[in-house]
């Protein structure tokens, strides 16, 4: 980590490149950083450090790329889309590509923050299906050690910049949009969703090699399936199907690579009765056909 021993602040930062590999998924992470802002500092510090498209974030600016910036001490103000917002120990700030916004510490508390970017079709259509929202940019999830362990991972892997770097910082991206989500949704709905969420989805993990059929499911959790359905997809913002077939899917990954098992055994093994359909299905989710996943993550590597 860079130090700036200036006024006890500390800064770590990175503006990443990616390449057309990394473009291809969908998702890439464009940037990483954590900085300690002590009280009565100009912010931002170190302001020549960053791309002049960051550099006007105390005063207005409109970004090309998603952020999250996580505010875990101190207090300041955020205001996106003409709307205000207080924020504390536990604030999450998204910023979208497109919108102008503004944010920064009270000059007389300072605050500390961790934030990373990311773009991609895949985060694009997040927003296009309503997932992300303009509605819902500012969020109270508290300072949480489950947040906080997601962003360090990030952090490390472009520390490291070991093999698959993009992919797993991406894959962490997604964690935290998980996870800021679904404690949202938990505010909002009783516990007695999350128990029924929960008995579907861990039965869905005990039987990842079954057929996908939403009636048994729906029979192990004691409702019908579209009211098992309208749940789920409130709760998580996918359907049952979708998420049995993300299961799937992931696991998929793992066999064709660790067991050079052959398309068609992976597909049987998974409970789909026609490889074609897990072929098809597999590109779709991934974007590389499943005979080839194998050399394109050796590749990565």
């Amino acid at each position: 980590m860079h130090r700036i021993t200036d006024r006890e602040q500390e800064i770590f930062m990175r503006y990443l490149p990616y390449s057309g590999e990394d473009e291809r998924l969908g998702m890439v992470c464009t940037t990483v950083g954590e900085c300690e802002v002590a009280p009565y500092t100009v912010y931002p510090p170190q302001k020549l450090g960053h791309p002049a498209v960051f550099r006007p974030v105390a005063e207005r600016r409109v970004l090309h790329e998603f952020q999250l910036v996580f505010i875990t001490k101190g207090h300041g103000t955020f205001s996106c889309d003409e709307k205000d917002f207080s924020v504390t120990p536990g604030s999450m700030m998204l910023l979208l590509p497109g919108v102008e916004h503004q944010y920064k510490p009270d000059f007389k508390t300072g605050w500390h923050e961790r934030w990373v970017g990311f773009d991609g079709s895949y985060f694009r259509r997040l927003l296009d299906h309503g997932i992300l929202s303009r509605e819902k940019v500012f969020f109270n999830t508290g300072v949480h050690y489950d947040i906080l362990a997601i962003f360090h991972r990030i952090f490390d892997e472009f520390r490291g910049q070991r093999p698959l770097y993009q992919f797993k910082a991406c894959a962490g991206i997604l964690s935290l949009i998980a996870e800021i989500l679904s404690r949202e949704q938990r505010k909002e709905q009783p516990n007695y969703y999350q128990k029924i969420v929960d008995r579907a989805k861990y039965f869905m993990e005990r039987n990842i090699h079954g057929a996908v059929n939403m009636h048994i499911i729906a029979d192990q959790v004691g409702i019908s399936v579209s009211r098992l359905n309208e749940i789920f997809k409130n709760h998580t913002g996918l359907t049952v199907y979708q998420y049995y077939i993300y299961l799937k899917i992931s696991e998929a990954s793992i066999m064709l690579v660790e067991e050079y098992a052959p398309v068609r055994n992976v597909a049987f093994r998974l409970g789909f009765e026609d490889a074609c359909y897990f072929s098809r299905l597999f590109k779709n989710k991934t974007g590389i056909a499943p005979s080839h996943w194998r050399q394109f993550v050796c590749q990565e590597q």
